[in-house]
């Protein structure tokens, strides 16, 4: 199984493509797609959109994790991400991709065990399931990795016949 995982945002959306066979986890890919803030907000968004739209035709996922926002007190920033969500969310349905939608705490919760847990700690767990060293990686990237690992954790706990378009995971 492979899922896709998105840390959404419009300046800089963090992606992780993660698969799970036989009770091993393996990253794919992973990264982050910047736009220039001399664009207009729909050129952004149609880049993000591009970007996203490739990812899913080059790994073929079989699920995505798109982060929700959460508590934002900048109201500019809180649109923007969710303008990124939207399209990450437009993408998936496009592919008719089952969604999971979980909040920043639960991504913590999943892979770390503390939905508390800070970007280092978070960031050292994803390196150490997935086998790999992240070092110099976006914070982004590694937040989106660890989406697309709660993901395929939350789908193998699933019964098989369990499996609704779109939930959160509470």
């Amino acid at each position: 199984m492979i899922a896709l995982g998105i840390d959404p945002g419009t300046a800089t959306l963090g992606f992780g493509v993660v698969s799970l066979e036989s009770n091993r986890l393996r990253l794919l890919d992973a990264g982050v797609v910047r736009t220039r803030t001399s664009e207009t907000d729909a050129q952004r968004l149609a880049e993000l959109e591009t970007a996203l739209y490739s990812l899913v035709a080059q790994h073929h996922p079989d699920r995505v994790a798109v982060e929700r926002l959460f508590c934002q007190r900048n109201v500019q920033t809180a649109m923007a991400v969710g303008q990124a969500r939207a399209v990450a969310l437009l993408v998936a349905a496009h592919h008719a991709l089952p969604v999971d939608e979980p909040t920043p705490n639960e991504v913590k919760q999943a892979v770390c065990g503390n939905g508390a847990a800070d970007k280092q700690q978070v960031a050292t767990m994803v390196q150490r399931l997935l086998s790999v060293t992240l070092t110099g990686a976006a914070d982004d990237a590694t937040d989106a990795l660890a989406a697309a690992i709660g993901c395929l954790y939350r789908a193998a706990a699933q019964p098989a016949s369990v499996e609704p378009a779109a939930r959160a995971w509470r």
